[in-house]
């Protein structure tokens, strides 16, 4: 019984031995079999992804021959998806900054062709074609570059600079009614009043001090929301009072108008990644300043068409208009008009303002010249800002003109070809310019061109006085754009910012502070002209 147990534990302990045998050996078959598949398979995938990755480059780089087969040259340095403009997209530079190199590149042709990520577009280099552009064939080129979605931002829509077509004119026509001589006469004396609080502000500021630090665009943002409120829509703003400054309209405005990253982003997405914005749902004009506004208009609307006592504001003006026109303005439109004057009159005004605060503070002879001729404009009129003693200060709009060209507050202007037409540059190149191809005007580049301004790096105002002015290239000096889309608040724009000035030079003086970096360096990720540090000292 012994033995015979001692064999089957036996016979067990060798069938165990070879079942171990085999396993290793299947585990050693199967290992020769698997590790060649496995390298295959990672030579596939790496394979996939060099196939994707060409085929992402064609997609991205397929119309990069564009240009090529219209015989038309194209800027060097173009990069798969995003064109000519990665250091914009990377935040390095601003866009009228990449636009001045592409211009000084090829600044001996009269045409260059680009590529605005994949979308090719065409910068026109010469005065002439941008005239042909702007005016002499503006039914080619009627629209504006920019867009602005109806449905994320209705209010801004309906700004003149964003629509077009009947929209437009109507629009157009309303504001410029609202911006004749005779009613800007009118809208003066809120300018008044609110020029009247800005010297009370700043007397309280220096309050016995020599000498007060203060930050330019804060301070001249501060006179155009009230200017904006009072000549605009008969109410205070409240942008001189401190204690209410959160409730006041120069904190909506900067809220979603400062140069802030998340507003760089925000404008990024807007008016160059539109579809981005699309998608993400995001608006130009936040929800709270859209309630915002369409309150107060509606508030301030509905006084306008029941009381008797005349204002002199911009929706006073709208409200005689309904009479004549015989309709009621919708309250959607009222708002947006509302907005079209507030974004133009405060933003671009303030960044004017603040360059021609740096360009005195920087160039003494220029503040002291200007000055004397507001002193000397005042003493005739008893001291009182007119507005025929405005048109009298001359000097004044050479200085503003001069800083204007210098650092415009929109550097770039773009169109967009509603109708096929051939552009002919004085060089030779044509081109044909299909629907909806973009337009690209470099107005920094221009108005720093020597072969249009003589040492255009020197701040001179001279080059626009009385005996200059008319030899100046007109398609080379654009601070309101051009044609029938020209600025229509320009003349309103004027208005207020040569009564600030005139306000505060007959009293205050400028100078630099050690703090503001000179010479000036561009916020890259702003799209309006934005610098870095400019602070100024005050002294009475």
């Amino acid at each position: 019984m012994l033995h015979s147990c001692g064999s089957i534990f036996l016979e067990e302990r060798i069938s165990r031995k070879d079942l171990l045998e085999r396993s290793v050996s299947f585990i050693v078959s199967d290992r020769s079999v698997y590790l060649p598949q496995k390298k295959e398979m990672a030579i596939a995938l790496v394979s996939l992804i060099l196939v994707a990755l060409v085929a992402l480059y064609f997609y991205l780089t397929k119309n990069y021959d564009y240009w090529q087969k219209r015989n038309v040259p194209c800027a060097d340095g173009a990069l798969p998806g995003v064109g000519h403009f990665w250091n914009v997209i990377t935040m390095k530079t601003t866009f009228s900054e990449c636009c001045r190199k592409i211009y000084n590149n090829n600044r001996n042709r009269s045409m260059i062709g680009i590529y605005n990520f994949r979308s090719p577009a065409l910068m026109v280099l010469d005065p002439e074609l941008v005239k042909t552009v702007m005016q002499t064939s503006f039914s080619n080129f009627h629209e504006n570059g920019f867009k602005i979605d109806p449905e994320l931002d209705p209010l801004v829509s309906n700004n003149p600079f964003f629509c077009t077509g009947e929209k437009w004119a109507t629009g157009r026509k309303r504001l410029t009614y609202a911006f004749s001589s005779m009613r800007l006469k009118i809208l003066l004396e809120s300018v008044k009043e609110v020029c009247q609080q800005f010297e009370n502000y700043l007397d309280k500021k220096i309050n016995k001090i020599e000498k007060i630090e203060l930050e330019l665009k804060d301070l001249f943002a501060r006179f155009t929301a009230q200017v904006v409120t009072g000549a605009g829509f008969g109410i205070d703003g409240l942008s001189f009072n401190e204690e209410k400054e959160k409730e006041s309209f120069y904190a909506m405005g900067k809220s979603f108008l400062q140069p802030t990253g998340v507003n760089n982003i925000i404008f990024t997405l807007v008016f160059f990644l539109p579809s981005l914005s699309k998608i993400f749902r995001i608006p130009f004009l936040p929800k709270k300043a859209d309630r915002f506004f369409r309150t107060v208009i509606a508030d301030v609307m509905e006084q306008r068409r029941t009381e008797s006592i005349h204002r002199n504001d911009f929706l006073q003006l709208m409200a005689e208009l309904e009479r004549v026109e015989g309709t009621k303005i919708d309250l959607d439109v009222l708002a947006s008009h509302a907005v079209s004057f507030f974004l133009d009159g405060y933003e671009t005004s303030s960044i004017t303002l603040s360059f021609v605060g740096f360009q005195l503070a920087s160039h003494p002879d220029v503040q002291e010249k200007l000055r004397n001729e507001v002193i000397s404009v005042l003493e005739k009129y008893d001291g009182v800002i007119t507005y025929d003693a405005l048109k009298e200060m001359t000097y004044m709009d050479q200085v503003i003109s001069e800083s204007q060209r210098c650092v415009p507050v929109l550097g770039f202007l773009t169109k967009i070809c509603t109708e096929a037409t051939e552009l002919r540059g004085s060089d030779g190149l044509t081109c044909h310019v299909e629907r909806g191809m973009e337009i690209l005007i470099p107005v920094l580049s221009l108005q720093e061109d020597p072969r249009y301004w003589e040492r255009p790096e020197v701040f001179n105002p001279e080059r626009f006085g009385p005996d200059r002015k008319h030899s100046i290239e007109r398609f080379a000096f654009l601070p309101f754009g051009e044609g029938p889309r020209i600025c229509v608040g320009m003349r309103m724009a004027q208005l207020q910012m040569k009564a600030c000035l005139a306000t505060f030079l007959r009293k205050y003086s400028l100078e630099l502070s050690p703090k503001t970096r000179t010479p000036l360096k561009m916020v890259a990720s702003s799209v309006l002209a934005a610098a870095e540090g400019t602070k100024i000292n005050n002294f009475n």
